[in-house]
C-alpha cells in the first residue's frame, strides 16, 4: 500500500518547510503592502498628547491631531524593493 509521498504521518494540506514561505518573502510582501497603502492613503494621522494642566480639582489635558504624509517616490521604492526581494527569494525552489 503506497500512500504517496512523505510518512504519511503529515496533515492532509499542512503546510511542508519545502512549501517555500521564508522570512524574506514574507517581509517582502510586507514592503508591497506597506507601499500600496501608502500610495492609496498618502499618509496616516495620530492623536499626541501635548499638555496636561491641573487646577485644583479641574484638570485640562490638549491633544494635538499630527498628520504624517508618505512621499510618492517611498511608496513606489517599498513595492519595487519588496518585487526584488520576492524575485531574489525565489532561486532556492
Amino acid at each position: 500500500m503506497h500512500q504517496g509521498v512523505g510518512s504519511g504521518l503529515e496533515a492532509p494540506g499542512a503546510l511542508q518547510p519545502k512549501d517555500g514561505m521564508n522570512p524574506m518573502k514574507i517581509f517582502a510582501f510586507a514592503l508591497i503592502v506597506a507601499g500600496a497603502l501608502g500610495l492609496a492613503y498618502g499618509g496616516f494621522s495620530y492623536t499626541k498628547d501635548s499638555h496636561d494642566v491641573q487646577l485644583g480639582p479641574v484638570e485640562f489635558s490638549i491633544n494635538e491631531k499630527q498628520h504624517v504624509n508618505i512621499p510618492l517616490w517611498a511608496g513606489v521604492g517599498a513595492i519595487v524593493l519588496g518585487g526584488v526581494m520576492l524575485l531574489a527569494g525565489g532561486g532556492k525552489r
